[in-house]
């Protein structure tokens, strides 16, 4: 099974910035030593790639830093030359990753899930949609039809809602905190929001009717899963109450759920904000355990 990482295409943050950056250079090192996935550099996404879910204008502005200051808090992150590099090699990799899954069943990229980009707008730490842009790649180059994203970050997708909502062959579905950002949502076709606090077993069942729900749309060419850590009780940003061992029953469900199908999956970490990091990390290494077992 192949991954992608991109955390070595690093990009500046003040000290005290809330943004856990750290977490993939840490995840990436521990595959490694351990021999848990072949892990490859991302490629970088083309202006061709991003302009397959972005606007142009959006585009050129996020280039050469133009972006006004109410955007650029919008996003969260400071703008330079190195986050747009950064957010370039993150789609690159959820594309490579997605056809290392239609080659092998599965393909993670160590990061990506970046569902709050809109087509002409970035929010919540999120420039570019790696997962919309990816979908509209595969369809462009022939070798996908339907598409599913089973979004399971607590925070609902709203950039890929408004991005992949409106297209008959892709259905989004997600289990969201309902209490939780984004407080404006985008309806996807298929979600469930869930009470602050909620914890495994309640999580659980919502997580099992939701897929079959979602593949009763029509059987998808791929999925790709949105392995948010931030579901995580002890997570800053997450409001719910699952446990680790909860998060990972939630990966083996949605991983034979869809193998049992013969649908490949691309595996994206989306957000996880632990209040410690290593929580985190732990949570996105077992997500990628669980899938190299499985293969």
């Amino acid at each position: 099974m192949r991954a992608f990482a991109h955390d070595r295409f690093a990009y500046p943050l003040p000290a005290d910035h809330r943004f856990p950056l750290g977490r993939y250079r840490m995840l990436r090192e521990i595959i490694e030593a351990q021999g848990i996935a072949a892990v490859e550099e991302a490629p970088a996404a083309t202006d061709a790639d991003l302009l397959l879910a972005h606007d142009p204008i959006y585009l050129d502005r996020v280039v050469h830093g133009r972006l006004t200051d109410r955007e650029q808090k919008a996003v969260g992150l400071p703008w330079s030359p190195e986050l747009v590099e950064r957010g370039r090699r993150s789609v690159g990799a959820t594309i490579a990753a997605a056809h290392a899954a239609l080659e092998d069943g599965t393909g993670i990229n160590l990061g990506g899930g970046t569902h709050h980009a809109f087509p002409d707008a970035g929010k919540g730490f999120c420039t570019f949609n790696d997962v919309a842009v990816a979908v509209r790649r595969l369809r462009v180059d022939g070798v996908i039809h339907r598409a599913l994203v089973v979004d399971l970050d607590v925070h609902q997708g709203d950039g890929t809602n408004a991005i992949l909502g409106p297209d008959p062959l892709t259905t989004c579905a997600g289990i969201n905190g309902g209490a939780n950002y984004p407080f404006r949502r985008v309806p996807g076709d298929i979600e469930e929001d869930l009470p602050d606090g909620t914890g495994d077993d309640a999580y659980l069942a919502a997580l099992e009717r939701l897929l079959p729900a979602a593949l009763d749309h029509g059987r998808p060419d791929i999925c790709l899963y949105l392995a948010g850590a931030d579901p995580y009780g002890d997570d800053r940003l997450g409001r719910l109450a699952l446990t680790m061992d909860g998060l990972a029953a939630r990966d083996v469900m949605v991983r034979d759920c869809m193998h049992l199908q013969g649908v490949p999956v691309v595996v994206v970490l989306a957000g996880g904000y632990g209040q410690r990091i290593e929580d985190t990390v732990a949570v996105n290494l077992a997500t990628v355990s669980s899938f190299v077992r499985e293969g």
